[in-house]
């Protein structure tokens, strides 16, 4: 047992965040055993591509549920699927890493309940940013969108610190300037997609809901406005 003259040496993750980890990390698993003929038949070799195929998110099949009318929940579904199918492993395991990092921070502060809805609802507001700026075909997979949604929270909570404190909190946004000049350097020298579309709407979408979510944030939110 502990005590608060002796401390645990590392402080336990949140539920929530052990349990989005597991989450993530056992579907990618699953792929990758499947990949190597480790689990399943001789179709597991194709279960990633068949789950792009079927959860990752499309700008054109949005377009063309806008053009008809006709929202399929096959297809809206994939606002709040695409985060947990990813490419690759290494993709899985770098999400993986923020969402331990990340989701621990904001989730002692706003609650498990609040992390968890600023994931889903990051990568869904990153969806439609993607949905609504980039043209492509190419479809847009991997749980960045919603891990940059936590980062927005985090952003959020050192707004509000430095805020308090009396510092410029335009520092507060040193950590998504360094990620964004990073994807555009990769950019600029391997290439790519235009994914950090996507990202920055997640950011911007769990720094908005965090107005919300975190404790006091309503209150907070309308002092705000009483000051304008």
């Amino acid at each position: 047992m502990s005590s608060p003259s002796n401390p645990p040496a590392v402080n336990p993750l949140p539920p929530v965040v052990v349990a989005l980890f597991l989450f993530i990390m056992g579907i990618e698993l699953i792929f990758t055993l499947g990949a190597r003929g480790l689990v399943g038949d001789a179709s597991a070799v194709g279960w990633r591509l068949s789950a792009i195929q079927t959860y990752s998110f499309s700008s054109d099949i949005v377009h063309w549920m806008w053009e008809t009318g006709r929202w399929r929940l096959e297809h809206v579904m994939r606002f709040v699927t695409y985060p947990f199918v990813h490419a690759s492993f290494t993709q899985a395991l770098f999400v993986c890493v923020f969402v331990l990092a990340m989701g621990k921070m904001v989730a002692e502060v706003f609650g498990g309940v609040a992390m968890l809805v600023i994931f889903v609802l990051s990568g869904t507001g990153g969806a439609l940013a993607y949905a609504l700026i980039v043209s492509v075909s190419y479809p847009l997979v991997g749980g960045f969108p919603a891990v940059y949604g936590l980062i927005g929270a985090f952003t959020f909570l050192l707004w509000v610190k430095l805020s308090l404190v009396g510092e410029h909190q335009s520092r507060a946004f040193t950590l998504i300037a360094f990620l964004m000049g990073i994807q555009l350097i990769f950019g600029l020298v391997f290439g790519g997609t235009k994914d950090w579309v996507a990202d920055l709407g997640g950011f911007a979408t769990g720094f908005g809901l965090s107005f919300l979510l975190a404790p006091g944030g309503w209150a907070r939110l309308r002092r705000l406005m009483q000051r304008d």
